[in-house]
Order: structure tokens, then sequence, then C-alpha cells
């Protein structure tokens, strides 16, 4: 089989690689779709960052964010058949501990921690070996690159909404128009906030937002009074999806009094001007969101055609691993909807 790796200098390798055979308890798929994460732009591609454990890339097959079917079963798996048309949650973790039992992988501390193409074979490849208890089965209407759209950033933007507990009562304003932030304001529409808003430095993903109809209006980070004013006052809920410190300050200044605030971008750093009267006095809630649960991962996928939403509609582009290279230098650029590897 072929596998895509990342030296970490902005560049990716194309290798040859043994077959993977299941062992206990794990599934083999045919790749169908693996969509390409900011993640591994910021973390991996352009260079190897070494500072949080849960970020060591381990010179694996990339790509966490993957859906396929099911080839080959090992010895002990009891749910998942050959066949099955599949996502992935994209850390595996021990399956003991507190965070695991609760569906929280990705906050596993054990050393058997290990994030699909970070610590262990991702799914920029032919094949991917998969625990079984990590697969979401997807519905006959889920399509495989929905699946691998929900993997990570549908994800994400899911739990985060949750945690802000978005709903009809909501005007919502969404920062960085990414592929996350396009997820964010998909969901939060179909959650019922209204109106919706977005930001962006890209003109190109401020339309491509408008066109897909996840915001009804983008702005620039300099027009937050406009923005404000149409949200009918502020939003009761922004999120930041762009992991920047400027960023942050954009979603806290468009947010009104006793409004949520909630970060899901990765990245260091945040700004506010004055603490009293920027968050103190106006009741600003803070809230911090890191990827979601097997649970609520599980529940997305299950919502989508009740939803009749296809995820797949924030990918812009597609490329053959043979053209690995081409589609994380357009995922690099930042002017692109979600870029996506199909095997």
């Amino acid at each position: 089989m072929r596998g895509v790796y990342l030296p970490g200098n902005s560049t990716t390798e194309l290798r040859e690689l043994a077959d993977p055979e299941p062992g206990p308890g794990q599934v083999l798929l045919a790749m169908r779709a693996s969509t390409v994460c900011g993640s591994d732009i910021r973390a991996i591609y352009r260079e190897h960052l070494q500072g949080d454990p849960a970020e060591m890339y381990q010179g694996v097959v990339a790509g966490h964010e993957p859906a396929g079917q099911v080839v080959a079963v090992g010895p002990g798996a009891v749910r998942i058949a050959v066949g099955d048309r599949v996502c992935l949650y994209h850390i595996s973790g021990c399956g003991q501990c507190d965070d695991c039992v609760r569906g929280y992988q990705i906050s596993c501390s054990s050393p058997r921690r290990a994030a699909y193409g970070w610590q262990r074979d991702g799914g920029h490849a032919d094949l991917i070996l998969a625990e079984e208890r990590d697969c979401i089965v997807l519905p006959d209407v889920v399509t495989f690159l929905d699946g691998a759209c929900v993997a990570c950033g549908f994800g994400t933007a899911y739990e985060g909404l949750l945690r802000a507990a978005v709903s009809g009562r909501d005007a919502l304003a969404v920062v960085g128009l990414g592929p996350v932030g396009l997820a964010a304001g998909l969901l939060g529409g179909k959650l019922g906030a209204t109106p919706r808003v977005g930001f962006d430095p890209s003109p190109e993903r401020r339309d491509l937002a408008v066109r897909l109809g996840a915001v009804d209006a983008a702005f620039a980070a300099d027009r937050v009074d406009d923005a404000r004013t149409a949200l009918g006052g502020g939003a009761h809920v922004a999120i930041d999806c762009s992991g920047s410190e400027p960023g942050r300050g954009t979603a806290v200044a468009v947010t009104r009094a006793r409004g949520r605030v909630v970060l899901v971008g990765e990245g260091n750093g945040m700004t506010v001007p004055e603490v009293s009267p920027t968050l103190i006095h106006p009741s600003i809630t803070i809230i911090g969101s890191w990827v979601t649960s097997l649970e609520h991962m599980r529940e997305l996928v299950e919502r989508l055609p009740y939803w009749d939403l296809h995820p797949e509609v924030v990918v812009s582009d597609t490329f053959g691993l043979a053209d690995a290279g081409a589609a994380y230098a357009l995922a690099d650029a930042g002017r692109s909807g979600k870029i996506a590897l199909v095997p």
C-alpha cells in the first residue's frame, strides 16, 4: 500500500508500505476519504512541534480525519463487520481511564494514548488499521467525505456549540471561516442560532462562508461594530475557530453582555485591553473546548440525515495520494475550504 508522511519542512513524502493485518479487536479499512486538518498544518507539516506530548508526531502515516470501508476484522471484533462504512474517532485511548470511559479519548493521559496520523498510522494511505472501539458506523446517506469531515472538524465545532448550549435563542458569531468555522456556522444554524455572522481576513473565505449558508454575513476584523449591528446588538455566543490572538480578541469584542465566548481554535495568546470593563462588568463567560467525545461524534453522525446536512459541502478540493504535496500546499495557503485526499 501507499502512505503519505510529513517530514516537517512543508513537504510531503509518499512511501510504499506493507499491507497491515488486523490483530485482536482491530479492523482494517480501505480508505475512501482523508481530510487535512489545520492542526496537521500547524504542528506537523511546517515543522514538528515537540512541546506538548499530545502533538509529538512519531513519523507515522499522516492524516487524522479518515473514513473508509471495512475489508477485514481481527479476532474478537464483535460490533464492526466487513463491508461497514465508518469514520474514526481520531484518538485511540487506553479505554480504561475516566476520560476514556466518558468518551473523551482526546484527554486520555495514558502512555497507550495514540492519535491516528500523529503517533500511529493515519488515513493518508490506501489502508488503515484501526481499533474497533474507535469506529463510528455511517448511515447510508452519509458519504465517506461527510464522515472524514466529521472525524475532527465538524466534531470539534459541534462540541464547542454544545458546551455553549447554542439554541434558537442565540445570535452567533464565528471567528475564523476555515473548515472548522464553516462547520460551526452550518451546525449553529441547525441548532437554531440566528442571525449568524462570520469574521475572516480572507475575502475568499468570507465569500465561501456566505455562499454555503454557514453565515448570513461575513466581515473583516475591523468591522466589529457593523457585525454587532447585524447581530441585533452583539452575539449571544461567539466561537473562535481561528486559534489566533487577534481572533480571540474579536470574539470577545463582538459578544454582548452576559454572552458566551467559546475557544476551539488551537494556539497560544489571548489579550483583552482591560479585564474589568471587557469581561467582568459585562459578565462574559469564556469556555474552552477541545475536540469532542465519542458519544457526541456518534450523535452528530446520526443527526446529519435528519438535518439534511452533508459536511462535505465545505470540501473545496480533492486530490489523490500522489498529489498530497499540492493538497497540503493549498491547505497551508489558508484561502480555500476543506482539502481532502481520496485514495
